[in-house]
């Protein structure tokens, strides 16, 4: 039983990190802010999380249309 404990919980850790990791990619990369699972990651990261990584994307596409889950009511401007 502790082995299947240990097996899932390692599991479970290997996809946050990975999840994490392909997130901060995202965040941080300079080719496009449109990216579908960066988009998606981003939009499920907490209040905070996702407020500081699209304050990190504008910061880089300002001039571009935000992705979903950055834009104001009006989507078309950064929130």
């Amino acid at each position: 039983m502790k082995k299947l404990v240990r097996l899932l919980l390692t599991i479970a850790l290997a996809f946050v990190v990975f999840a994490g990791f392909r997130w901060y990619r995202y965040i941080t990369n300079t080719d496009s802010p449109y990216d579908e699972i960066g988009i998606t990651l981003n939009n499920a990261m907490p209040g905070p999380i996702n407020a500081w990584g699209c304050a990190k994307l504008k910061t880089t596409f300002g001039t571009s249309l935000p992705p979903y889950g950055c834009a104001a009511e009006n989507a078309t401007q950064w929130k």
